[in-house]
């Protein structure tokens, strides 16, 4: 699993050169298209690994209307909320060629 909480991915979205992106597929929709994928992969990775976190503050009980509120736990959803989102991850690593893709119809 990769450590995103040292992804050199900015925080904030930034002009990006559509040449640069289109270089390594040879077309720009098909860059958009691996990187989309890859910021899907690492969504679902990062929610799961917030879930295992906040799984272990669970409190369970049989009154509903009951509210918990764990410090801890605050700051941990404080701390995946400030992370860099997916899709700047997904970009910044296709930008450092560290996705593996392949097209089927090419091979």
């Amino acid at each position: 699993m990769i450590d995103y909480k040292k992804s050199k991915a900015p925080i904030t979205t930034i002009t990006r050169d559509l040449d640069k992106l289109e270089a390594p597929t040879g077309n720009i929709y098909e860059s958009v298209i691996v990187i989309a994928k890859r910021s899907n992969q690492i969504s679902v990775e990062i929610k799961q690994e917030l879930n295992r976190k906040l799984e272990e503050f669970a409190y369970y009980t049989d009154n509903l209307e009951e509210v918990f509120e764990n410090r801890e736990q605050i700051e941990i959803s404080k701390f995946y909320e400030r992370l860099p989102k997916p899709a700047l991850i997904a970009l910044q690593e296709f930008s450092d060629e560290e996705i593996y893709y392949r097209n089927p119809s090419r091979a």
